[in-house]
């Protein structure tokens, strides 16, 4: 697209920037956990209704389908996930979340935008602004996607269970981004794999109780945990190359409920991230190796039962719409705002819509984190006592990420909209 056909739909950002903000921090202080949008899905589809999109909502139970037709030309698809995470905040912000939600085991959990996504929302709403208000800049038809249930890897497949596919026109290509602990105005990607591929289990293993003063009398499951989450550190270390790449997370290990009670069971829940197909199949073949060895050695009255909680497949990006889009980066953003990136052992549902719909996805990360403080902690070698994505601590800051945010939207979908 040329230059002054983008800045015809840029002009507004500025204008614009003082009602995403509101925006962003009403999202942030009214998080929602997977599946659960119900009122940031009302907020997209009556935001879009107000710009002229033909509208879809309750796409996979709470995600919002918009439709901007202008014309004949290419079909672009922006994604945007809007779940947030079982955390209780700890940012200290004046529009910090003091909600609480009720997990799918019907525990009540505080609720948090720990990981961005309140951000993603904003973007999207103002990338969805800016080419309603300047349909004589482009031609084609902008689709715009708000997903659910990203965190549980559910939200991506459950749009498309719903018949995404058979409802929609397929695009030409699928756009999506995601805040990080990155400065702030600053935007990383990479051709093929960007993020990993994961997979979450959950290992219940069997004892049998007794009183604390009887240990004999028991099999105890809080030991033969323990020993499991011991031996399944050394799968990494001892059995994945050191040329190959593998994280093994023990992220909980529950049992018992007294001190001088040894309990029947205990229940371990882990994450394995890969890159390789090969080695993630070898992790988890391990995985379950060692869970029925300990539960063997510690004489458990039965096996394991070993669950799987979810699975996310690799993002891979395609090279060719990888190229057109960071051309178009490097030709808008100023020098040394775009860089190439490594992969991430961080993982996501996005690659499901480009893989399953044989259509080309690029996926890229914009910065969150204060430059100034991001550019000192990398000078004194502390940037890992920054508040990453997940943390309670985690928030951006809200300038430049916002505007940047719009404006990486626009312009890669701009890419494919000549006027």
């Amino acid at each position: 697209m040329p230059d002054r056909q983008l800045d015809s739909i840029l002009a507004n950002v500025d204008g614009l920037l003082t009602e995403l903000e509101a925006t962003y921090k009403d999202i942030h202080s009214h998080p929602e956990l997977s599946m659960q949008e119900i009122r940031t899905a009302q907020m997209a589809e009556t935001h879009l209704r107000g710009l002229g999109f033909d509208v879809t909502p309750g796409v996979g139970k709470t995600g919002v389908v918009g439709m901007l037709h202008n014309g004949s030309g290419t079909t672009v698809m922006l994604r945007a996930d809007m779940d947030a995470l079982p955390i209780l905040e700890a940012t200290g912000l004046p529009y910090a979340s003091k909600a609480v939600g009720t997990s799918p085991d019907g525990i009540q959990v505080p609720v948090a935008h720990s990981c961005g996504h309140d951000m993603h929302v904003a973007c999207l709403m103002g990338a969805a602004a800016l080419f309603a208000k300047a349909r004589d800049a482009w031609k084609g038809t902008l689709m715009v996607v708000f997903q659910p249930g990203e965190e549980a890897g559910q939200g991506a497949q459950a749009m498309i269970d719903d018949g995404l596919f058979d409802r929609f026109p397929r695009p030409d290509v699928v756009l999506g981004q995601h805040v990080m602990c990155l400065p702030s105005g600053k935007i990383d990607w990479r051709d093929g794999v960007i993020t990993s591929a994961a997979d979450s289990l959950q290992i219940r293993m069997f004892g049998r109780g007794a009183h604390g003063s009887m240990p004999e009398a028991s099999i105890d499951p809080v030991v033969m945990a323990a020993s499991t989450v011991l031996r399944l550190q050394t799968i990494v270390s001892r059995e994945v190359a050191p040329t190959e790449s593998a994280v093994l997370t023990v992220g909980s290990l529950q049992a018992g409920t007294k001190e001088n009670v040894i309990p029947d069971e205990a229940v371990i829940k882990l994450n394995v991230r890969t890159f390789d197909e090969g080695v993630r199949k070898r992790v988890l073949s391990s995985i379950r190796r060692i869970a029925n060895a300990e539960a063997q050695a510690a004489g458990a009255p039965k096996p394991p039962e070993i669950t799987p909680l979810d699975q996310y497949s690799l993002v891979t990006n395609d090279p060719v719409a990888t190229k057109r889009v960071v051309d178009a980066f490097r030709r808008y953003f100023p020098d040394g705002a775009i860089e190439q990136t490594k992969p991430t052992m961080a993982s996501e549902d996005f690659g499901c819509f480009g893989a399953q719909w044989h259509a080309p996805s690029v996926y890229w990360f914009i910065g969150g984190a204060d430059p100034e403080i991001y550019a000192k902690a990398k000078s004194s070698d502390t940037l890992n006592t920054l508040p990453t994505n997940h943390n309670p601590h985690f928030a951006p800051v809200l300038h430049p990420t916002l505007e940047t945010g719009v404006k990486a939207l626009v312009v890669a979908a701009s890419a494919w909209m000549a006027g």
